[in-house]
């Protein structure tokens, strides 16, 4: 709060107090009363009032700057009526008290957004697993009726399963830290696990994967970890080339971290598109010409989970070349989360 605006606000109170005292000196004129005195009572009112302003203000800023200060450093500001402790003047009271109803209010709108968050996050949950039911019927169905039709049919149960799983996932990703489990991994058996659940899109689509040097051990979740991995390869198989389609799947290792590189030899990322892979939403130039329906999602909840993971994720592109997807896992069994 500067004094200048301060002052601004209390001009029309000093202008009243000199006014009133011009009067009172206009009304002593003809008493004769000595000039050392007149000039006693016309300026003594003024110079307090201007005092009296000045201290009112040095205890408003000092008050003010405090609340300033205190909004600075918290990060859910709406808790600001918990740590107002200075208030030393009627306003600052009463001020304090509408903050105070303010945050009660706030905080309670809050647990109720929560809660019927919670509701919709439990019921999509429940609702994945119910449909996993009917789901399994119909993979069993299809295993007992191997044709031409049951074949096309399982491809599209395998893409009704991989747009539930990215449900699930997206349902938990801002829970993470409830739902993980920190463990040492082999690199080489999860990436086969990735492979394998893609297996059948993978032949269908004639793409050759070539997977060596994956011994290594990391520190990861690896539930999670296969589904970001998953996910990647997906967008491989998505935005593959017509013809020699190829996937690259290896690790090298460093001294401070193992990194995974998932490369494809695919359409590409415009390099104007490139900053915004991870967008939530985002597909591209090339992902509205090769997937209309492309969702956007994909690589925003690799992204996401990767950052509750502890895991540094990057993608390099060349249109009409390949794209790289490089995990970087960090080394040792303690990680931090967010």
């Amino acid at each position: 709060m500067k004094f200048l605006d301060f002052f601004k606000d209390k001009i029309g109170y000093l202008l009243s107090i000199i006014f009133l005292q011009i009067t009172i000196e206009i009304f002593l004129m003809p008493y004769n009363v000595n000039s050392v005195i007149a000039i006693y009572i016309l300026l003594i009112p003024i110079i307090v009032t201007l005092i009296m302003i000045f201290l009112e203000y040095t205890k408003k800023k000092s008050f003010y700057d405090s609340i300033e200060s205190k909004m600075a450093e918290l990060d859910e500001k709406y808790l600001l009526s918990e740590v107002i402790d200075n208030t030393n003047f009627i306003e600052a009271e009463k001020l304090e008290e509408y903050v105070r109803e303010l945050g009660k209010s706030m905080i309670e709108n809050v647990n109720k957004y929560k809660f019927s968050q919670k509701e919709y996050k439990e019921y999509i949950e429940m609702w994945i697993h119910e449909i996993k039911i009917p789901i399994s019927v119909i993979k069993l169905i299809i295993e007992n009726n191997r044709n031409e039709v049951t074949k096309s049919i399982e491809e599209e149960i395998e893409k009704i399963e991989n747009f539930i799983e990215q449900a699930l996932f997206y349902a938990r990703s801002n829970d993470v830290e409830k739902d993980y489990s920190i463990k040492k991994a082999s690199l080489k058996d999860i990436v086969n696990i990735s492979i394998k659940r893609n297996k059948n899109i993978l032949i269908e689509s004639n793409i050759n994967v070539n997977v060596h040097d994956l011994d290594k051990v990391v520190y990861t979740d690896s539930k999670w970890i296969i589904f970001i991995i998953n996910q990647i390869i997906q967008n491989c198989i998505k935005y593959s080339k017509e013809e020699d389609k190829q996937i690259e799947i290896y690790s090298k290792d460093f001294d401070q971290r193992v990194e995974l590189y998932i490369v494809d030899n695919g359409i590409g990322i415009e390099k104007s598109d490139l900053p915004r892979v991870f967008d939530k939403g985002f597909t591209g130039k090339n992902g509205r010409i090769i997937s209309k329906k492309s969702t956007g999602i994909g690589l925003y909840l690799c992204k996401k989970l990767c950052n509750k993971l502890g895991i540094d994720i990057d993608i390099k592109s060349k249109v009409m070349d390949n794209t790289c997807v490089t995990l970087k896992f960090p080394k040792g069994s303690l990680l931090s989360f967010e």
